[in-house]
Parts: structure tokens; sequence; C-alpha cells
């Protein structure tokens, strides 16, 4: 069963109007403890502006946050995802644009935002198979028991006496015949 956007998205999703400044954005990141706005413009939305982006395009340049409107400084075009999709859906987008956020669209509006830290955390036992299957391809395949219960290779019939000879699990009977 896959696991779908809306079920681990975040909401409601915080906006700023296009014409707002940096040093206004950064004070509702604050306040609302975002890293994301969604930048609208006639309520419509054009854009996202990050935490990154404010580093980036303000910070790092020494300009006056008071100074630069939202709508400069904001990346574009805002990539998407529909609610319905899968995380492996929205994995892809996030990585094949190089972003770490994905607003949540149904039927043209906005109604949540997703990011890789949630998929991260929805996807702890993930990690855990990846791992798991790293360890099996460093170690050499090693059959460790002797003896085990289940259908013998050679004759089709279930018994508890399994033994592996000659990587075949063959049982008492079967055994004796090749040998």
């Amino acid at each position: 069963m896959a696991i779908l956007v809306k079920n681990i998205m975040a909401k409601p999703v915080v906006a700023i109007d296009a014409e707002k400044t940096a040093k206004h954005a950064g004070e509702l990141m604050r306040k609302t403890r975002k890293g994301a706005l969604i930048v609208l413009k006639n309520n419509k939305p054009i854009g996202i502006l990050t935490d990154s982006d404010l580093i980036k395009k303000v910070v790092a340049k020494n300009i006056l946050p008071s100074k630069v409107k939202v709508k400069n400084i904001m990346s574009k075009p805002l990539i998407v995802v529909g609610p319905n999709e899968g995380i492996s859906i929205a994995t892809k987008k996030l990585k094949r644009s190089n972003i770490k956020r994905l607003p949540v669209v149904d039927k043209g509006k906005i109604i949540g935002i997703i990011s890789l830290t949630d998929i991260a955390v929805t996807s702890p036992e993930m990690i855990n198979i990846l791992e798991n299957r790293l360890k099996m391809k460093e170690e050499p395949f090693v059959i460790k028991e002797k003896f085990a219960s289940g259908i013998c290779d050679s004759c089709g019939e279930y018994d508890t006496d399994l033994k592996n000879s000659n990587e075949q699990w063959l049982c008492e009977t079967c055994r004796e015949e090749v040998e």
C-alpha cells in the first residue's frame, strides 16, 4: 500500500503577498515556525519563498530585508504535487527539481505542503530495508542452518527434517537416494 501525499502533508499553508518585504516574510516565518511561504499575487499562488531564499538572496548579499520585496527573491515557477499521488512521486519531483518542499494542490487550490523531512520522518522503515539490502550485498551468501522444516526440493513433500545437501533442501529419504 502506497503512502499518499495527503497522509503526511503539513497544513495549513502560510501565504504572503508578493508585494511584502523580506523583513515581513522573515517575521512571519519566525512567528509561524514555517520554513516556507506561498507567495500570492491577487490571491493566486505565483511562487514560494523559503528560508534558503532569504539566506542566499538577502542575508548573503547583505541586502537590507526591509528594502527588498518578496516577489524579487521568491522561487518560481511553483512545482506542485497532487494529494493522491504517492510519496515516491513527490520524492522524484523534489529530486529532479533539486528542491526541498512541494505545495500540494487539489482542484487548483493549495491545500498543504510536503517536504523531504516529512517524507524522511514517515519512512524510517524504508531506511531499515535499504540498510539490510546493503548488508546483504556486502556479505557473501552463506547457509547457516543445518536442518530446517519445509518442502523437499526433490520430492516436493513437507518434512521437519530437511538437510541442505549440494545446495538443495532434501528430506531423509531423498538424501539416502542421492548418497
